[in-house]
């Protein structure tokens, strides 16, 4: 279920940054949630040759789990792609209202 969701979310943000660029940084996520995806893959293919037909038949319990950390990865993912973008700034707006600021503290 992780690797489901973590794939998704690599699809669609490919597909955003196809559609709209990488006015937002938007590559910095895509690589982030393909780069889970690998590994969630790498895991699965672990965790088949160890349990074999058990693999596709598991607990209620532990797809429950499987999907919150899905869900954990996704947002904690989203949240390291905020920052990076408050960081860099791309499109200037922090030093535009620095620069603002510091016209209207000029004209005080």
């Amino acid at each position: 279920m992780t690797l489901l969701i973590v794939l998704i979310s690599a699809v669609i943000c490919t597909f955003l940054w196809y559609t709209k660029g990488n006015a937002c940084r938007i590559s910095t996520l895509c690589w982030m949630f393909w780069g889970a995806s690998l590994m969630w893959l790498v895991d699965a293919f672990a965790e088949y040759a160890e349990l074999h037909e058990e693999y596709f038949t598991p607990s209620a319990e532990d797809m429950l789990n499987d999907t919150f950390l899905g869900c954990s990865v996704v947002v904690f993912a989203l949240v390291i792609w905020i920052i990076d973008l408050l960081l860099h700034d791309p499109k200037g707006i922090f030093r535009k209202k620095k620069s603002a600021l510091k016209e209207v503290s000029e004209h005080v």
